[in-house]
């Protein structure tokens, strides 16, 4: 499904994305509202979202779609980056991840197999950048919820840390000295202990926690 307020916007989503065999467009929306109602009764796998509609807007559309009956869609959130300020909440609202709106024919695919598989949808390094940019403003870091982390062993607590910096697994596997399927594993064992989605939850958490702070590397 695709959901944007610009007719234009979709009509080129829709282009991109009904010429590649293995996917196809099922629904558009043109607005957060039209697509919680869209979604009644329909199969949909993926959901691009943008953040800025009338009526209902991106956030707490995927809001209400994750907090609905199951099977929930993975939704993805379109952002032009500069401008959205929206885009943590977003996130903490239970998006996949975010794709920005320039993003090329390639990047977009490669960003909806991602999600439809589990994946996080952008790199780690991008989505610490955003947050580095606007956390400061929407959220500030605290030890509050760090109770929360208790639950993980001490190597756990490395991995959250090094995802929540924008390691991606490679990264993390040379820096702790152990093979990336271990990383994997990991990962894994954190998403499953706190609950949490995907990799971006964990960057989130990382920061609500203090775990990580602004400027960390």
């Amino acid at each position: 499904m695709i959901v944007d307020d610009q007719a234009l916007v979709r009509a080129g989503f829709r282009l991109v994305l009904d010429s590649e065999p293995g996917l196809e467009v099922v629904a558009e929306a043109p607005d957060g509202q039209a697509a919680v109602d869209g979604l009644r009764g329909r199969a949909v796998d993926v959901v691009l979202m943008d953040i800025r509609m009338p009526r209902l807007d991106g956030i707490e559309a995927t809001r209400r779609i994750l907090s609905g009956p199951p099977p929930h869609p993975k939704v993805l959130v379109l952002t032009t980056f500069d401008l959205d300020e929206y885009v943590f909440a977003a996130l903490q609202a239970g998006a996949a991840g975010f794709l920005l709106k320039d993003a090329g024919p390639a990047e977009l695919l490669a960003a909806i197999r991602a999600v439809h598989t589990g994946d996080a949808v952008v790199a780690p390094g991008p989505t610490k950048r955003l947050l580095d940019r606007f956390l400061p403003v929407l959220a500030e870091p605290a030890t509050a919820g760090r109770e929360r982390l208790e639950v993980l062993t001490e190597r756990e607590l490395e991995v959250l840390e090094a995802v929540g910096k924008g390691l991606n697994n490679g990264e993390i596997a040379a820096a702790l000295f152990v093979a990336e399927a271990t990383v994997k594993t990991h990962i894994g064992r954190v998403l499953s202990k706190l609950g949490l989605r995907d990799r971006v939850q964990m960057v989130v958490l990382a920061y609500e926690t203090g775990l990580v702070r602004i400027g960390d590397r």
